[in-house]
């Protein structure tokens, strides 16, 4: 287990320490949460911000693809739009990854070709849903096997989901200890480790309390992000625990001097909701946060949005949906 994890429980991370721990967490006011989210997203970015701030939107953005019909083709695709996200502008950024089911991961390193890689470095990372994704129900040699294969074709980043159940019904054990073996799963042969996303599905966990637990026990148990979401059960992200997330984050660095990243994903479609997410994490964790490594939006046609309105500015106009690709 991680060591600081060790350091802050003073005791092995089985049900009982870790129920004192994290029901010993400050309760979260739901009211102040959702006022001060609420604060956030009417602040406005100036006219010559703007341009910065939709840039490195798409800087951020996980271009995903998660469903039962995707077809090698369509993978191609949306690499082809995560590398040249506008065709008529080479100016445009790539986007930070791309997202796919772990059978399509060879197909995504494939077409990526000498661009895959690190986003820090201007390349683009490839991303895999795994653990029995979205429902994580499966038994946990499965979801060692779904994780080992998905780094073996070469994903850089693992988003695993969390068994919610389990969590629910106060395992907390389990699921700490799935995460660390998940963890230990992303380590490759050269010793090197793809980044894993804990998806904790916020939509089922009914409480902001039971987000700040669960936010916690990732965290403890080694994740690199939290994430909200899989996208398929709604409510998805949201500004309030998004926000809620971005203070758990904040409060770990403030005990251990370790970073770790925050990935709101599904239903953030508009880059004006974008930039309410930026504000908010400039505000709570500081702009350092703003970098692949740290902060990632996972969605599918938020790029579009953040397109059209990058031609407004270059052109005093806006285009219609039909000049930016469907994928």
């Amino acid at each position: 287990m991680p060591d600081r994890a060790l350091e802050l429980l003073g005791d092995q991370p089985d049900d009982t320490t870790l129920r004192r721990y994290l029901h010993g967490l400050p309760g979260v006011d739901a009211v102040g949460l959702e006022q001060r989210a609420a604060g956030l997203g009417t602040r406005s970015i100036k006219t010559s911000s703007k341009s910065w701030a939709l840039d490195r939107i798409i800087e951020l953005i996980d271009l995903t693809t998660l469903e039962g019909a995707d077809t090698p083709g369509k993978v191609r695709s949306l690499v082809a739009k995560a590398l040249r996200p506008d065709a008529s502008d080479a100016s445009t950024p790539r986007v930070a990854a791309v997202c796919v089911y772990g059978d399509m991961v060879p197909y995504a390193v494939e077409a990526l070709g000498s661009a895959h890689g690190d986003p820090d470095d201007g390349l683009v990372s490839v991303a895999a849903v795994a653990t029995a994704f979205p429902s994580g129900r499966s038994s946990l040699d499965v979801k060692l096997r779904d994780t080992a294969e998905a780094v073996a074709a070469g994903a850089d980043e693992i988003d695993m989901v969390i068994d919610r159940g389990a969590f629910l019904a106060g395992r907390y054990g389990l699921v700490f200890d799935q995460i660390v073996q998940v963890k230990a799963a992303c380590r490759r042969a050269d010793g090197t480790s793809a980044s894993l996303k804990v998806i904790l599905e916020t939509g089922e966990l009914n409480t902001y309390d039971n987000i700040k637990r669960a936010s916690w026990l990732a965290i403890l148990a080694g994740g690199d992000f939290i994430k909200t979401s899989t996208g398929k059960v709604q409510p998805a992200a949201t500004l309030p625990t998004t926000l809620l997330m971005l203070e758990v984050v904040r409060d770990w660095y403030r005990a251990t001097g370790a970073k770790v990243g925050v990935k709101p994903a599904g239903g953030i479609r508009t880059s004006k909701d974008a930039v309410k997410y930026l504000v908010t994490v400039a505000e709570t964790v500081g702009e350092e946060w703003l970098q692949p490594h740290l902060f990632r939006y996972g969605a599918s046609s938020l790029l579009n949005d953040v397109l059209l309105q990058r031609q407004k500015l270059s052109s005093g106009h806006y285009s219609g949906a039909d000049y930016v690709t469907i994928d």
